[in-house]
């Protein structure tokens, strides 16, 4: 009897460990820099169904995934408005995408989103990720987290992953836009010279 509950213990501890290691390696996985990203489809706040696909006028995207409720999505929103209002026009449009659990989160339930888009103005997409299946492809971890993306002939190449710029806080006070710089390099054909920064937000509610 002994020797079967001690079976049964190290099997049970066996398969924990494994399960933490496959949460572990899924939570890692997600684009690199040149990898292509995936098309997907997703609900918007006016209920339509939207894909990358459906810019056929689009030299590329600015995939932001961002929330209400993160004090630090907050503090960006308005720069995520001038980001779209400058570039949308130049092929570069914002992608936004809430990704958090709503159950743990449900200042970012989808009716609080609408309202967030009427108050702020938002005239890019505001989608939410429901099943949550889509972060984790971009490997996204944060709100804000940006990926910008360059229409190729292989499909929407990554090209840029990170904050939006040095200095959450104050917009004043920042030194380097690192999402413009890339997004002008790739309008004038140039090299990205920072092609990846560390996201600067709160973590993604699963």
């Amino acid at each position: 009897m002994k020797k079967t509950m001690k079976i049964v213990s190290v099997f049970l501890v066996v398969l924990c460990a494994s399960a933490f290691t496959i949460k572990t390696i899924n939570v890692n996985e997600g684009y690199n820099i040149g990898d292509i990203a995936e098309d997907f489809t997703l609900k918007n706040i006016d209920g339509n169904m939207v894909s990358l696909s459906d810019y056929n006028e689009a030299k590329g995207f600015i995939v932001t995934f961002t929330c209400n409720t993160c004090p630090y999505a907050v503090m960006y929103q308005d720069r995520i408005i001038e980001l779209n209002k400058k570039y949308a026009k130049l092929g570069y449009p914002v992608i936004a995408i809430m990704p958090n659990n709503t159950d743990i989160n449900p200042g970012d339930s989808f009716e609080n989103m609408k309202k967030r888009a009427i108050e702020k103005g938002f005239e890019f997409p505001y989608l939410i990720d429901e099943n949550q299946e889509i972060y984790p492809k971009f490997g996204a971890t944060k709100t804000p987290h940006v990926f910008v993306l360059e229409k190729t002939s292989k499909g929407n190449e990554v090209k840029y992953i990170g904050a939006i710029d040095d200095n959450y806080k104050d917009a004043s006070a920042v030194t380097t836009k690192y999402v413009e710089d890339a997004v002008d390099a790739l309008l004038n054909g140039k090299e990205i010279k920072e092609t990846e920064t560390r996201a600067i937000g709160c973590g993604i509610k699963a």
